[in-house]
């Protein structure tokens, strides 16, 4: 590993070093927002590294370090702050995470987050650990495009790296398609991807310790629009059993063969003769597991605050039926002002989460919305009509 291991518990509310224990994150987004109210809540002091001055998770921790990523007076008072660091989205720099973990212990380490960034490198740790994958080729050069086999297409071109909520991707369908497509993208390294026959979508989170301990999440079942997550629904039955089985087995396998330490997130395509095929994992907490807050126990953020501190980690239970809707600018820019929450709040069960966000634009994240209840017809029914006040198409 590249990073020194945690060497005994960070325990809530005490002294490390002189000073309170502080835990850090990079990046100030609603997934480092979430996790420092998660933190804060269990009696930790909180940093975030985040160039934005506005950012979300910078203006409700107790330190707020601005600088760019990589600026080595930032990295150095983050870690004179903290007792361990977290990251908060992939597409933190490895190498600020490599320079982290040399002094602090930090989960994910940055070799873990390395494999995620990059396609290609993820496709090989998924097939090292005996996990399927759709059939794919990696272009980089002009050869290895001639060389891609016609039974790839129709596929997905995706960029190898810096790809999220269906960014840096193209539909092909032909040869000359490809070639366009690559073209467009400045010929940057790619993975091309067979496109197969969907029935569905779903996503397992397992939160891993220093000592290998690991627990997991409910299967996750998920629709995307766009491109971007809009609706997770888990309760029992969401999917077959054995399929539920299969995905939190492949989950753990590519945890246990990263060594990996903190929360993860693997997505899946479930086909439509029923074989699961994984998609992409993501190192950091996951949109798909925002329900957690309010129909667990153990949210997949305290869970975060768990590993990173050493702290025991419990299998979490899901005690409601749940479904969450992704709640994107769109919804601001129709309604031109705030939206009606008062109408979505008198609805039973409903948990509403913004994000601080200042700005609304299309497709960004701007909150979610929990839907809670005793019975899933009862859940539905709610989202349905809250989806409804809110101009989102049904499900």
């Amino acid at each position: 590993m590249s990073h020194p291991p945690l060497s005994g518990r960070i325990l809530p509310g005490s002294m490390v070093g002189g000073q309170p224990a502080t835990l850090g994150v990079m990046g100030g987004g609603q997934l480092g927002r979430m996790f420092v109210h998660a933190a804060q809540r269990m009696g930790y002091f909180t940093a975030v590294l985040d160039p934005d001055a506005a950012s979300p998770a910078g203006l409700v921790s107790h330190h707020h370090i601005q600088t760019a990523y990589l600026d080595e007076q930032g990295l150095a008072q983050l870690m004179q702050r903290c007792a361990a660091i977290t990251t908060e989205f992939e597409n933190v720099p490895a190498p600020a995470l490599f320079t982290l973990g040399a002094h602090r212990p930090v989960a994910p380490g940055a070799d873990a987050v390395a494999i995620a960034q990059d396609r290609a490198q993820e496709k090989a740790h998924f097939t090292r650990c005996g996990v399927p994958v759709a059939p794919n080729a990696v272009i980089e050069t002009p050869e290895q495009l001639t060389a891609v086999q016609d039974d790839l297409l129709p596929g997905i071109l995706k960029t190898a790296r810096m790809g999220y909520d269906g960014k840096g991707q193209v539909r092909v369908k032909t040869r000359s398609e490809l070639a366009a497509a690559w073209d467009a993208l400045k010929h940057v390294p790619c993975v091309l991807e067979k496109m197969l026959p969907l029935a569905a979508e779903c996503s397992v989170i397992v939160a891993r310790g220093w000592d290998g301990q690991m627990v997991n999440f409910p299967v996750q079942r998920n629709l995307h629009r766009e491109g971007i997550l809009a609706v997770t629904e888990v309760f029992e039955g969401n999917v077959p059993p054995a399929l539920a089985a299969q995905a939190i087995a492949a989950t753990k396998s590519i945890a246990e063969g990263l060594r990996y330490v903190g929360v993860l997130c693997v997505e899946f395509f479930i086909l439509q003769d029923g074989s699961l095929v994984v998609n992409e994992m993501a190192p950091r907490p996951h949109n798909s597991g925002h329900y957690s807050i309010d129909a667990c126990d153990h949210s997949q953020f305290d869970l975060q605050v768990r590993t990173l501190a050493g702290l025991p980690l419990v299998q979490p239970r899901l005690h409601s039926p749940s479904i969450m809707l992704n709640l994107l600018g769109d919804i601001w820019l129709a309604f031109q002002d705030a939206p009606p929450w008062d109408q979505v709040l008198a609805l039973p069960g409903t948990h509403l989460h913004l994000y601080g966000k200042l700005k609304a634009s299309q497709g960004r994240k701007m909150g979610h919305l929990n839907i809670t209840g005793p019975t899933v017809d009862e859940v539905r029914v709610t989202a349905l009509a809250a989806a409804s006040i809110l101009g989102i198409e049904p499900f």
